[in-house]
């Protein structure tokens, strides 16, 4: 293996390996791709309070989210099509959150299905679903998560309609994926993900073919996804969802401060403070400034978490600071996944909780509950004066 130090280490290997259509899948956003730059750049305002000549020895990241233990409060966040990142890519990314004691959240529109990740690991994990208009399928995919004991369901309310993403129309990234001449002949260049692919039996949307009514092949999967997602979603039909799955239930794509009253209202037991990634409404405010009006609203209320733009331990660490209790990382492990499968997933988990924990202690703070405001230094008017 490669010395890899950062995350960027593992984005270059990541390149080199996987097809242009799903790099760019996974390194893109909409539109202007605003939102997808500042979800990072806006972290590197925030500055760290550095302390020193302060007891550092007996360091631990260990937490909870959502009531279970976690080796550090970071989930693998869930990615649609993981597995044409790397053959059976759930399942890899799975096993090495298992392994290393944080969530996995498995996506609806993830290429192994439920049932194969249960089958290959031995803890629960997390299961995401999207608001659909299909009753009847929503409560299959509710009952198919308690069968595989998921120990959390995470809804995903920020997809209603989908943000246009320039690169994955260029690439013909769609369900099923449209092939072209330039994407084949791309994809015949990376060899060791083409064997990879060729040696497993799970291409498809394996919690769609053959669950969603006439859905039987992949071909049928256009019209089906086309017609799937919920444009009159309120929050009335997520008090339905609610009540379709009686365990934890985190809500995901809160950017409001009213919004996040509501979902509090429908009875989450969490929110995710997200932007997609910076994948649906480009120009929005980046995760890491939305966090501080959505604690003021509701932060001593119910559990918050952050996802999108975490690249990094210090990432982790400033998110917390502001009063996260839980943190996502989606590109970073995906990079690992990619360029190294199931070890470079451990990869990412291991350079993310070495900054992390390496971090607080030059910070002078020994358990990652103990962190607060006091460990930053945060500009003036960072959250932004809007009228």
């Amino acid at each position: 293996m490669p010395t890899i130090t950062n995350i960027n280490d593992l984005k270059r290997i990541y390149e080199n390996r996987v097809p242009r259509m799903f790099y760019d899948y996974a390194e893109s956003g909409s539109w202007t791709e605003q939102t997808f730059r500042e979800n990072t750049t806006d972290f590197d305002q925030i500055r760290l309070r550095q302390r020193v000549a302060i007891d550092m020895t007996g360091r631990s990241t260990a937490g909870q989210m959502i009531g279970q233990d976690v080796s550090m409060p970071v989930a693998l966040a869930p990615v649609g099509l993981t597995g044409m990142q790397h053959a059976d890519g759930e399942i890899k990314a799975a096993r090495a959150a298992e392994n290393f004691g944080v969530p996995y959240t498995l996506s609806t529109m993830s290429i192994c299905s439920i049932e194969d990740v249960a089958e290959h690991t031995t803890k629960p994990f997390w299961m995401q679903v999207y608001t659909l208009r299909d009753d009847d399928f929503m409560r299959r995919l509710f009952d198919r998560a308690r069968d595989a004991k998921c120990s959390a369901a995470v809804i995903t309310v920020d997809l209603q309609l989908l943000g246009q993403r320039h690169k994955d129309l260029k690439n013909g990234l769609s369900a099923p994926p449209k092939l072209t001449v330039k994407s084949v002949s791309n994809m015949m260049t990376k060899v060791r993900w083409g064997l990879g692919m060729l040696g497993t039996k799970r291409r498809f949307f394996g919690n769609i073919v053959g669950h969603a009514s006439g859905v039987t092949d992949p071909s049928s999967l256009t019209t089906w996804t086309a017609q799937a997602f919920d444009q009159s979603l309120d929050w009335d039909r997520i008090r339905e969802f609610r009540k379709m799955w009686d365990g934890p239930l985190i809500i995901k794509g809160i950017l409001d401060a009213e919004d996040a009253k509501q979902a509090l209202n429908v009875g989450a037991d969490a929110i995710i403070v997200s932007n997609h990634g910076g994948r649906q409404l480009d120009g929005a405010l980046s995760a890491i400034k939305s966090l501080p009006a959505i604690m003021d609203a509701v932060g001593d209320k119910i559990e918050v978490h952050l996802d999108s733009g975490i690249r990094s331990g210090q990432d982790v660490l400033k998110a917390l600071s502001m009063g996260a209790k839980g943190t996502y990382i989606g590109r970073a492990y995906i990079y690992g996944l990619g360029a190294m499968g199931e070890a470079g997933v451990t990869k990412s988990l291991e350079v993310i909780h070495k900054e992390l924990e390496t971090s607080m202690g030059l910070c002078g703070v020994r358990k990652v509950d103990d962190l607060s405001r006091d460990n930053l230094l945060v500009p003036e008017g960072f959250e932004g004066r809007w009228s």
